[in-house]
């Protein structure tokens, strides 16, 4: 049995039987939008930990108290600020309590008088109020600039001694600014930095994709450099569009800096204007304006992140002329597809073909276009997952070939690792998906997807709390992840009998794109391992109507567990819920 010493905090919605009663599908979506957006982002960047998603609320650990409570501030005058469109009654708002105290930890989850007491402070707070046990208010007091009641010594059900309990005063949260008065940083050791999707200037709106395709690679190069943390592209691109400031979005994501910059293409003249932000100040660190051809995009590409690595980290210096010279090789109409390739959501089969004759119409213009054959690779394995295909075994073979050529074309790039891993994954190749997914987190220690990859690995190994913790890793680098996270998420906590649990990032996936076939599967299981009929049988229509042949063992030989008694549960839940083998 393990021990230690942490800083609790329970965290509940007020209210949240009556609002569900009153909207449950827009009450889920706000709550499940605003945990996203906000709270998952300032726990990450407050460095906590979320243990578990208990109904409507959460229990966070934390290492410092300091920083509980300045999570907590920040999360009570954020929440009240965002509510403030939406009509009283009707507006989401949280308890939260803090307590300081030992717990006894198990696979990632934590008990003991310290988890029951931050719950029972909890319970005692007002609607959008703080409560902490005397043990927290000591080690706080004077650290942070918020202001105290106390309230007494107060009878805690199931705990022998009263507990003394504090208050931190409403009127403290009129804004989000409240921080630990202590040097200590909220944000990683090492430089943070989100890049903003680039603003498309082109008189022709068609060119948006060029820009998102520009911004998603400068991503990907600043996440080779292992001196920096970096937002990915899913959780960047969600402020696409919006006016928002970049302090804001400083805030919300968790990071130091941001990255702004606008292109006006125009024949083959190209105009790019880049600024680096410091979210501390809001003043610009580094800005630059560019003039090229077309035909020194690439080049251009590396001196932009050079310029913006040696302005953050002073001992990186010029590390980018392998891969200048690596994607000078590059025809910048291949590169053209390929972005048009990425631009497309593959939610049905006609939509995975025209990205597919895209990454093809790439490779054809240039035979060393490495993300060219990463795409197809990408396009047969998922044709493979989904059941799409006509010949299986030869799309699987496919898309090994592919992600290898790409492997081969480009050994620095992660994403072809990352393929590699999940594809010998689904070959039943186990230990070399090991060693494939491990390369790509070396070559790339920001790629949130192969830490995602990791987590499915886990999954199938039979490891689903390790899974969770992976997932967890990858959700803190990218917060707006791709839906399939939530696949995972909810495919992990089915595997770990978490059925209820499962439940809610299931339904994210489906809300987010409900022509994936895979979450109203994992759906389906787990209502009908609870028992709830009528909401299994809704999910098993859904999944007749996408794959009106659909068939378990047709679907089983699609997975990879270790273990075949994991597969068996997971289509004992399907057969539950009334699919036929």
């Amino acid at each position: 049995m393990k021990r230690r010493l942490a800083a609790i905090m329970a965290a509940d919605v007020v209210g949240y039987t009556r609002l569900m009663g009153a909207d449950e599908a827009g009450t889920l979506q706000r709550l499940t939008e605003l945990r996203r957006q906000v709270l998952e982002p300032l726990i990450a960047e407050y460095n906590g930990r979320i243990v578990k998603l208990i109904g409507d609320g959460l229990l966070v650990e934390f290492a410092s108290v300091v920083e509980a409570l300045g999570c907590a501030v920040v999360w009570q005058s954020t929440v009240a600020e965002k509510e403030t469109a939406i009509d009283e009654a009707d507006q989401l708002r949280f308890r939260i309590g803090i307590n300081l105290g030992d717990v006894i930890v198990e696979d990632g989850d934590i008990h003991g008088d310290g988890v029951n007491i931050a719950a029972r402070l909890e319970s005692l707070a007002e609607p959008q109020g703080i409560c902490l046990s005397g043990d927290a208010y000591r080690q706080v007091r004077g650290k942070i600039r918020v202001e105290f009641e106390d309230l007494g010594k107060k009878e805690i059900k199931n705990v022998v001694e009263p507990i003394q309990v504090y208050r931190v005063a409403t009127t403290q949260f009129q804004g989000s600014s409240i921080k630990p008065t202590s040097n200590s940083s909220p944000h990683p050791e090492k430089p943070s930095i989100a890049v903003l999707p680039f603003v498309n200037m082109s008189v022709d709106l068609d060119q948006e994709y060029f820009a998102d395709g520009i911004t998603e690679d400068i991503i990907t190069d600043l996440s080779r450099f292992r001196e920096l943390l970096v937002i990915a592209r899913n959780s960047s691109f969600q402020y696409k569009g919006k006016p928002s400031k970049a302090q804001t979005i400083a805030r919300d994501l968790g990071v130091q800096y941001v990255i702004e910059g606008s292109l006006q293409r125009s024949g083959e003249r190209l105009r790019v204007t880049v600024q680096l932000i410091d979210a501390s100040t809001g003043s610009h660190a580094w800005s630059e304006r560019y003039h090229r051809t077309i035909t020194d995009l690439f080049a251009l590409q590396d001196e932009i992140v050079e310029s913006i690595v040696q302005t953050l980290v002073e001992r990186i210096r010029s590390v980018s002329e392998r891969r200048a010279s690596r994607k000078g090789k590059q025809a910048v109409a291949a590169y053209d597809y390929v972005l048009q390739a990425r631009a497309i959501i593959e939610d049905n089969r006609e939509n995975l073909e025209v990205s597919r004759s895209l990454y093809e119409k790439a490779a054809t213009l240039d035979s060393e276009c490495a993300h060219a054959y990463s795409g197809l690779a990408q396009t047969y394995l998922f044709e493979w997952t989904s059941g799409w295909s006509d010949s299986p075994t030869e799309s699987l073979n496919l898309a090994l070939v592919f992600a290898r050529k790409a492997a081969t074309l480009d050994d620095l790039d992660s994403e072809a690792q990352r393929r590699i891993g999940v594809i010998r994954l689904f070959r039943g190749e186990r230990e070399q998906a090991q060693t494939y997914l491990n390369r790509a987190l070396t070559l790339n220690p920001n790629d949130a997807d192969a830490m995602a990859a990791r987590g499915l690995y886990l999954i199938y190994e039979g490891r689903p709390l390790d899974a969770l913790k992976e997932l967890e890793r990858a959700t803190r680098r990218n917060p707006f992840h791709p839906t399939y996270y939530f696949w995972w998420i909810g495919l992990a906590l089915y595997e770990a009998r978490r059925y209820e649990e499962a439940i809610a990032p299931l339904r994210n996936a489906i809300d987010s794109f409900p022509n994936f076939v895979a979450p109203h599967r994992h759906l389906a299981a787990c209502y009908a391992q609870l028992g709830i009929k009528d909401m299994a049988d809704r999910e098993v229509a859904k999944i007749v109507e996408l794959e009106p042949h659909f068939s378990i063992t047709k679907m089983a030989r699609t997975f990879a567990y270790r273990d075949p008694a994991d597969l068996e549960h997971y289509c004992d839940g399907l057969r539950k819920a009334g699919l036929l083998d």
